[in-house]
């Protein structure tokens, strides 16, 4: 039975993988070849708004973004939230899976590079945790994320712009409205004066889009003109 070859550069901090979590066969890989065949990535049709993929290829947007009237223009993500990246972000998140950003950040890169430059933004903008939060965690991973975007696109962070006021509670244990509830002054903005027209939030997940609405709709009210987002996955279309 043949051996993994392990990058040598990576054996006293191996790199995972972020689908099986085990040490990434290919030298200097970021995810093994054949977990690559598993990750469920976005097909189209897909919502022009939102990114959720499509049932029907006549359809322009879900059934969510036909019936609400977003903040944000447009946003991205390589990956479906199914069963195989929930266990990839879990891990990322709360099992200090910290090098998992990088291939993240390619995926969402080497899938939607040309659109993102047609957005012309300016910044990366994370969606920040609340202090607490951050401290027990050790890290935000929604900032590993854009930072990772950053090198390689080489668009500025902006990791202080945003912060997080309130402690929420966790959005997938709430329905529509209590999320909504739940985002009222979550967030803040400690400047008087924004000197961006157009950036990108960045997050993990999105499934209603409550957190990038409330978030959009607060740099809006500062001066920013059009707002972006870009995440690991989108929940399921209908």
């Amino acid at each position: 039975m043949p051996t993994k070859k392990i990058d040598p550069l990576g054996l006293l901090f191996p790199r995972r993988c972020p689908v099986c979590h085990e040490i990434v066969e290919e030298t200097g890989g970021l995810v093994c070849e054949i977990c690559r065949l598993k990750l469920p990535y976005i097909r189209e049709p897909s919502c022009a708004r939102c990114n959720k993929p499509l049932l029907e290829q006549e359809r322009e947007y879900c059934l969510d973004c036909s019936r609400k009237k977003h903040q944000f223009e447009q946003g991205k993500a390589p990956f479906v939230y199914d069963k195989v990246m929930r266990s990839s972000i879990a891990r990322y998140k709360y099992g200090r899976r910290q090098e998992y950003a990088a291939f993240y950040a390619e995926e969402i890169l080497q899938r939607h590079a040309k659109k993102i430059s047609m957005w012309k933004a300016e910044v990366l903008v994370p969606i920040p945790l609340h202090p607490s939060r951050r401290r027990k965690r050790g890290f935000n991973q929604a900032e590993l994320l854009a930072k990772a975007l950053s090198v390689r696109s080489g668009i500025p962070m902006d990791a202080s712009l945003l912060i997080r006021t309130k402690k929420t509670h966790a959005q997938k244990e709430l329905n529509d409205q209590e999320r909504l509830a739940n985002l009222k002054d979550a967030f803040s903005i400690q400047r008087r004066n924004i000197p961006y027209h157009n950036l990108i939030l960045v997050d993990d997940i999105y499934t209603t889009g409550s957190t990038i609405d409330t978030a959009a709709r607060l740099l809006k009210e500062y001066g920013v003109q059009k707002v972006y987002f870009l995440c690991i996955c989108v929940g399921m279309g209908n």
